[in-house]
């Protein structure tokens, strides 16, 4: 019996019910195999790999990467999977560039804008796409917002999607409320105190934008904004700056409000919180790409990003870490979780998400963050 045909009789096991799903990726580790096709890799050619270093959110979303992705990688190539956490884009940034070549590989960062500047600083790389055969499965979309950036290439594969939207507690605020304020809800005197907001200046202007009725892809009374970003300020219990964080503040009922990332607050939901959740108009839509840094071992790279694409892997990570797969639904049965995440797009094609524009974003970056510090320092 080849491979191929084992590998088939092992997915029509686990998706007939016979094994569970940590069962079914070490048997896939333990023969060797990758979605529906061979490995395109001799092992000799990654033996010189030892490991690969990975960087992430952290919380939920690295546990869901180390259960169902890292190690049945381990497990099949024999490579470590050395996996690292940040807060925020910025400072994992400021990392890498006072890093050596090589010393960090892989990222799991946000949206295109983080991509484009990593290309703006030299740092992203090629991929042989030929080596990473399950980039099919991907939602056309995701794909081709990065090949614009460099030049047809890739220097990454899109890996997930969802929001930033509101986050609210159900005993103190109804969804009712919500729905009527919208993004102002964040500056509400009634919740003065028990306010949170992300500590990240392009989320804070994106919803202060909303918040003075401008597009968030282009603002053009700044004045304004600054002036929201301080009244929203002042109504704060404090800035958070990690996923684990804002999970405890609403999990803990130190804020009632705050907007936060969809897949956080579905996993506070299955935990028996009763935190309510809405994306308001032109709510704040993103995707996360599995980006390779220059200096990487490229193939050891994308043997583990061809391994996370594959649609068993993808599936059972997203829904451990409860953000929809950048696979595409029209393509690839995703199953009975997935369908019910907030941002969830059935037709995969992401219409209903309004993405930040790389181009207006990163244009101001510089000033605008600068400014954001100092509104954030007291200014």
């Amino acid at each position: 019996m080849d491979n191929t045909k084992r590998y088939e009789r092992l997915r029509d096991r686990y998706r007939n019910g016979d094994l569970d799903r940590r069962t079914f990726l070490g048997l896939i580790g333990a023969a060797g195999l990758a979605y529906g096709l061979h490995t395109p890799f001799a092992r000799g050619a990654l033996a010189a790999t030892e490991q690969v270093r990975f960087d992430g959110w952290g919380g939920v979303v690295s546990e869901a990467f180390r259960q169902h992705a890292f190690d049945p990688y381990t497990q099949k190539t024999g490579i470590n999977v050395v996996d690292g956490t940040f807060g925020g884009g910025d400072e994992y940034l400021s990392r890498v560039k006072a890093s050596q070549p090589g010393e960090y590989n892989i990222a799991h960062l946000s949206g295109v804008f983080d991509y484009a500047r990593y290309h703006g600083l030299g740092l992203t790389t090629t991929l042989n796409e030929d080596n990473i055969p399950n980039l099919q499965y991907v939602i056309p979309k995701l794909v081709d917002v990065f090949r614009k950036v460099t030049d047809g290439t890739l220097s990454c594969v899109p890996y997930d999607y969802g929001t930033t939207g509101l986050a609210y507690n159900r005993k103190h605020i109804s969804d009712e409320e919500v729905k009527e304020k919208g993004a102002r809800i964040l500056l509400d005197e009634r919740f003065k105190g028990k306010i949170g907001g992300w500590a990240d200046w392009r989320t804070r202007i994106w919803y202060a934008s909303l918040q003075t009725d401008q597009d968030p892809n282009g603002a053009t009374d700044m004045d304004a904004i600054w002036e929201v970003l301080r009244t929203h300020r002042d109504g704060l219990l404090k800035y958070w700056s990690s996923g684990a964080e804002l999970m405890s503040l609403l999990a803990e009922e130190e804020i009632y409000v705050t907007e936060a990332w969809s897949g956080r607050v579905y996993a506070l939901q299955e935990q028996g919180h009763d935190i309510g959740y809405m994306d308001p108009p032109n709510g704040f839509g993103w995707q996360e790409c599995l980006f390779v840094i220059k200096g990487s071992p490229m193939e050891a790279c994308e043997e583990l990003l061809n391994f996370m694409l594959a649609p068993e892997t993808s599936i059972a990570v997203a829904e451990g870490q409860n953000y929809p797969p950048a696979l595409d639904p029209t393509k690839v049965d995703l199953g009975a979780k997935i369908p019910t995440l907030p941002a969830f797009d059935p037709t995969g094609k992401l219409d209903g998400l309004t993405f930040a524009d790389p181009v207006y974003w990163n244009g101001n970056e510089q000033e605008w963050s600068k400014m954001f510090g100092r509104i954030q320092k007291g200014y």
